[in-house]
């Protein structure tokens, strides 16, 4: 009788196993595939490979309103559910139009990878992780196929243990790789001189004392806060250019749209100065789920007049139609 009870038991054990494992194996199609089904709609809008030939060689980068991509990189990422905020690669953008990208690195020994927070950038949905080499190989392959266009590339040290500096040299050591497609400045230049471009901007000081060959500084506060929602645009002094930034990353859609029309409506920004509108949000949670508030904010943005747009947008889950409504506001 004893041994029928033990027998008994381990069965009623054995079936509450199989039922959590088989919760646990859903849960993880769920949030590892399900975000391979969150995709912009990438029908091409005609001329966005080139859109910028036709704008006057004298303009500064900071006085175009450019399209831009925010953590560019996440196509394909770990954790995908929470981390995934692009259905393009980085050259689909390009060719969508899309000029500002969001570059998040860390190192891996010598070489620097692709990151959001600490989640690694891959190569596909199931691939190895993203490298700089590749991200860069997209981008001088679509500036040597459209010269009149540029990059706004734009980085940030993601994760890792290095120092700054540390960081800066192994940057630099791509850049040396290639020097013909960078433009190093520390100041905003015009658009004549970084045609054919990739120009570096840098979310991080000057550690490695590198001067312009560090790029163009681009720094700002964090904006993660969110207990007082009427905040929007803030405004750092960044040497030779004052820069005006909303990035409410920690709103909710409303509270963030609100932000984002702000910052559109009431920044300072004066000629010489630079001005990011950031439309991307994870929400009030701890960790989000960035599909959910792209697919409402973007099409609020796309009904917004493009003349009513300025500085430099950037989106989650971009698309060739977002791009063109954003840069359509420069002509």
């Amino acid at each position: 009788m004893e041994t029928k009870k033990k027998i008994g038991a381990g069965r009623v054990i054995l079936r509450i196993l199989g039922v959590l494992l088989a919760l646990i194996l859903c849960a993880a199609a769920f949030f590892l595939l399900v975000p391979l089904t969150e995709k912009a709609d990438r029908s091409p809008v005609e001329g966005s490979a080139d859109w910028m030939g036709s704008l006057d060689d004298d303009l500064l980068l900071s006085e175009i309103t450019l399209p831009g991509t925010h953590d560019s990189a996440t196509q394909y990422v770990q954790l995908a559910w929470f981390s995934k905020c692009q259905s393009l690669d980085i050259g689909g953008q390009l060719e969508a139009g899309f000029r500002y990208l969001d570059v998040r690195l860390g190192a891996d020994g010598e070489r620097l990878m692709l990151m959001h927070g600490f989640t690694k950038c891959k190569t596909s949905a199931f691939g190895g992780a993203l490298y700089l080499d590749e991200v860069l190989d997209q981008c001088c392959a679509f500036l040597d196929a459209h010269p009149t266009e540029t990059v706004v590339f734009a980085v940030k040290q993601e994760h890792g243990d290095e120092s700054v500096a540390d960081f800066q040299r192994l940057l630099d050591a791509y850049v040396r790789q290639s020097p013909d497609h960078w433009l190093l400045s520390d100041t905003i230049p015009t658009l004549d001189e970084a045609r054919g471009k990739l120009v570096l901007l840098r979310r991080y000081e000057d550690e490695a004392g590198l001067g312009a060959a560090a790029g163009i500084p681009l720094l700002w506060p964090n904006q993660n806060g969110h207990d007082d929602t009427s905040l929007n645009t803030a405004m750092t002094d960044n040497g030779s250019y004052r820069l005006w930034v909303q990035d409410r990353y920690e709103y909710d859609a409303a509270d963030k749209w609100t932000a984002f029309l702000a910052g559109l409506e009431q920044n300072g920004a004066e000629k010489g100065d630079a001005a990011i509108h950031f439309l991307s949000t994870k929400g009030t949670a701890a960790y989000g789920h960035p599909w959910g508030f792209a697919r409402e904010l973007n099409a609020k943005l796309l009904d917004k007049p493009s003349a009513e747009l300025s500085g430099w947008i950037v989106v989650d889950f971009a698309s060739p139609a977002l791009a063109a409504h954003i840069y359509e506001s420069n002509f």
